[in-house]
């Protein structure tokens, strides 16, 4: 078994968990904990709901029911406003920017940076797929009643650079999360957390083996117990667990990795002091870190207009169509052939046969199904306007509906948005753990542009440098994520503001260029450094003319200096000076 580096303090653990001495948690105490989440989660009969909520928002709407004949009908209504809702609340223009907090010191001289993080930040965006996530992120909690985002680092990824590995974001099931205080749904005051996963068993024995446990032959295929009547159900898959725990002293995060009865990886230091877990409920339950989701308040309506369908159907199959009633002691056999011939034994023809006409459904039915559906649709924000089922038009009273009707889902809205801004400050504490020294675009230094003067090259406006990301650790910084069409609006406003200020004369040209959004003029940097380096050039020539104006060999004046041509002051040589003023001289006046 591999030696211990170090060991934490576990007492913030032992707290919620089994009261003993502190102490590295093993597979047991680990396993004891999971079971605990287990338990608490079917105190609250979490895995029925999702199992029903889950159905429903798939269409699987008469899962379980037996219908002894009647139509099975599924008018899925719940899917389209659970959709709507999702589409509304989520963006795929995502920026975050990221600047330093105001009580930081010499602010001025993290600008560049600032920039580099904030260029990192929109490659692990890209990266990542931060837009899709946070779609099926916000989904999950819309249906399940929570989502869960969750960020690794994988050392083996390549950068195309010495330095290797990335950070990488996955979503994970909310029934696999398990808090050490079920009673609060802060994530970064919990004691621990844990992680379950169903991963194939070889690739587990595999784990443990090379992290050098003998006890990795004792990991073998069990039941999943998240989803224990789950056809998905195979034996060639192990539960695994991974337990997260703050250690008191040092404030940082520490991991855990095992299977029921075997350790896959010993406790290790993650080295940042953000747990990195990303939590979002749709709607909060107090005393509860589970929260309430959208499909479940909405189910006994969707059942509601689904049995209306059904019954209606079920009246219109059985009565709606005419019937004949005929006189059987006159007619042998009844033919409903176009053009057939019915023979009949005398008497008169008229009161052989009636056809009895058919029963017609209440018009309330039909009613009560629409009312249902509208009255869903709006009281979710999901108006007729807001889903483009109106005429545009009013194109201005349009926007304004739709604006309106999306009021309902603001609390969730911004709930999310800070759950990815969490997300962000979770990838700084990644950079500042485990980048390193990785080469980045720089704005290029002075010392370094003096050299490419000296030897007559061109300076490039940036040049590759090594940044070091440890210096996150030692700079707070601040979040701000800009989503959406608002951030459009936003910068809008930046560069109209911009070009008044410009206009007036308060900022110069490279002011400007500095603070404009990127992606708005072609080349900004290069433009920046050209017009600094003019000013340099500017003030360097001024610095001259300033020391005095250049002399002859022989020391007489310069055409045009005006240094020697100086009046002695007092009375009688005002009309001399004015002279001086006319000719600019005073050469040939002594």
């Amino acid at each position: 078994m591999p030696k211990r580096e170090k060991k934490p303090d576990t007492s913030g653990l032992n707290t919620y968990s089994l009261g003993k001495e502190s102490k590295l948690p093993d597979c047991g105490t680990a396993w004891k904990l999971y079971e605990r989440g287990l338990d608490f989660n079917s105190s609250i009969n979490l895995e029925d709901t999702v199992r029903v909520n889950e159905n429903f928002f798939i269409g699987k709407q008469w899962e379980g029911v037996i219908s002894n004949g009647l139509p099975t009908p599924v008018f899925n209504f719940l899917k389209r406003v659970c959709c709507f809702t999702v589409a509304t609340i989520t963006s795929d223009n995502i920026k975050v920017n990221a600047s330093p907090l105001s009580a930081t010191p010499n602010t001025t001289s993290l600008v560049e940076p600032v920039r580099i993080i904030n260029e990192e930040l929109d490659a692990l965006t890209e990266l990542n797929n931060i837009p899709s996530l946070m779609r099926e992120f916000a989904r999950n909690a819309a249906v399940d009643g929570d989502g869960c985002l969750y960020t690794w680092w994988d050392p083996d990824a390549e950068t195309g650079q010495d330095a290797k590995g990335c950070i990488r974001t996955e979503i994970v099931e909310n029934l696999r999360v398990h808090f050490g205080n079920p009673n609060d749904r802060d994530v970064q005051s919990q004691p621990w957390i844990i992680l379950e996963r169903r991963e194939i068993i070889s690739a587990a024995q595999a784990e443990a083996k090379e992290n050098g446990f003998e006890t990795w032959r004792n990991i073998g295929g069990d039941g999943d117990n998240t989803n224990p009547d789950a056809a998905k159900e195979t034996t060639d898959k192990v539960t695994t667990i991974l337990l997260f725990w703050r250690d008191t002293k040092t404030r940082h995060i520490w991991a855990y990795k095992c299977a029921r009865g075997a350790s896959i990886r010993e406790p290790w230091d993650l080295g940042i002091k953000l747990y990195p877990i990303s939590w979002l409920n749709w709607d909060y339950i107090q005393d509860c870190f589970h929260g309430q989701a959208m499909i479940t308040g909405l189910i006994p309506n969707q059942i509601f207009v689904n049995k209306l369908w059904a019954m209606s159907q079920l009246s219109l199959m059985t009565t709606a169509f005419p019937k004949v009633v005929y006189d059987a002691t006159r007619v042998g056999k009844w033919d409903n052939r176009i053009g057939a011939a019915i023979g009949i034994q005398g008497g008169d023809v008229n009161n052989v046969a009636k056809i009895i006409d058919p029963a017609s459904i209440s018009p309330q039915i039909s009613q009560f199904i629409q009312l249902a559906v509208e009255e869903t649709e709006q009281s979710l924000g999901a108006t007729s306007v807001a889903l483009g089922d109106t005429r545009p038009d009013n194109t201005s009273a349009i926007i304004a509906l739709q604006r309106a009707a999306s009021t309902p889902s603001e609390i969730t809205k911004q709930n999310l948005y800070k759950s990815i801004e969490d997300l962000y400050r979770i990838y700084i504490e990644f950079m500042g753990e485990y980048y390193g020294k990785r080469y980045v675009d720089m704005t290029t230094p002075e010392e370094v542009r003096q050299v490419y003067d000296f030897i007559g090259q061109e300076t490039p406006a940036e040049i590759p440098m090594q940044f070091d990301f440890s210096q996150l650790k030692d700079m707070p910084m601040h979040i701000k994520l800009d989503i959406g069409a608002s951030s459009y609006y936003s910068e809008i406003a930046s560069i109209q503001t911009l070009d008044n200020l410009l206009k007036m004369g308060k900022i110069d040209t490279v002011q400007y260029l500095e603070r404009i959004p990127d992606g708005y003029i072609p080349g900004r940097r290069e433009l920046i450094n050209e017009l600094k380096e003019q000013q340099r050039n500017a003030m360097a020539m001024q610095a001259q003319m300033q020391q005095g104006a250049p002399q002859n060999p022989g020391g007489a004046p310069v055409a045009g200096d005006t240094t020697k041509d100086e009046i002695p002051t007092g009375g009688g040589y005002s009309a001399l000076q004015r002279k001086v003023n006319e000719t600019g001289t005073t050469a040939g006046m002594v």
